[in-house]
């Protein structure tokens, strides 16, 4: 089929290690042709997010359109959408151009604390892109507020959140763990008859800025090149966790993940 094509639609990270620059360079590494429609600018760097610039409604579509009626995506990857109207445009524009494969990481909060969603967005997430998605990846703190519940704190409290996310509408889920205070760093991946638990051991660093955009990104880039999602899961997994135990002591914060290590771990 060729190089397979990926499109991340999401905000741009000043700093690099977040959003569309960290999806591209994930793209990149996976061996896929990466692109990009810009929801956002972001002035940002590892102390935090300094400012948030949105794109006009006109500004995304444009891009949308020119390169979904040329190009085409063999996957989607959305990240930072920011406000109702931008994720209703998104997702009528993936229904118009019967986009295949769906990955939506519903980017809520930054490292930092920064809100990166507008409180009323959420909505527009849970009622228009869930049902669109192949998988959504959210964190505990993003699956709690899309499931308008209290955090959880145990692996049973997230194999439930797992499945009620999964009534939302996508394809299939992966609950990302790591906010778990205690034990290995679990995954999980509900396929819409069973749980499967992607477990490594926790890494102790505190450089993981653009963890969550990569992890999906590399799912995207999986999907993209035909791979099923338990696979697509896995390697993405791997990947990120490769990026995590190599990152990069870059900036006097949050430091970024290292793109370059699963390709070198592979040598």
């Amino acid at each position: 089929m060729g190089l397979a094509k990926t499109l991340t639609i999401a905000g741009s990270d000043s700093g690099g290690g977040a959003g569309i620059q960290a999806d591209i360079k994930t793209f990149q590494e996976l061996h896929t042709f990466g692109m990009s429609v810009i929801t956002a600018l972001t002035a940002q760097n590892t102390l935090g997010v300094h400012g948030v610039f949105p794109q006009t409604l006109e500004a995304i579509e444009a891009q949308l359109d020119a390169v979904l009626s040329d190009i085409g995506a063999d996957a989607v990857k959305t990240g930072m959408l920011f406000s109702a109207e931008i994720i209703t445009l998104v997702a009528n524009k993936l229904k118009e151009y019967e986009v295949k494969h769906v990955v939506v990481d519903p980017v809520m909060i930054a490292k930092g604390g920064a809100s990166l969603l507008q409180e009323e967005a959420i909505n527009a997430l849970r009622d228009h892109l869930l049902p669109l998605s192949t998988v959504i990846t959210p964190n505990l703190p993003e699956a709690a507020k899309l499931l308008e519940r209290d955090e959880m704190r145990t692996l049973e409290e997230m194999k439930q959140a797992a499945l009620d996310l999964h009534t939302l509408g996508p394809r299939y889920v992966v609950l990302k763990g790591g906010h778990l205070e205690e034990g290995p760093a679990v995954d999980l991946l509900y396929d819409g008859e069973n749980i499967h638990e992607l477990e490594v051991e926790r890494i102790q660093t505190k450089h993981t800025h653009g963890t969550g955009c990569t992890f999906a990104a590399a799912i995207a880039a999986e999907l993209a090149k035909g791979a099923p999602i338990k696979e697509a899961t896995e390697t993405a997994k791997a990947f990120i966790t490769a990026a995590i135990s190599n990152s990069l002591e870059i900036g006097r914060g949050i430091g970024p993940t290292n793109h370059a290590a699963y390709r070198t771990s592979l040598k």
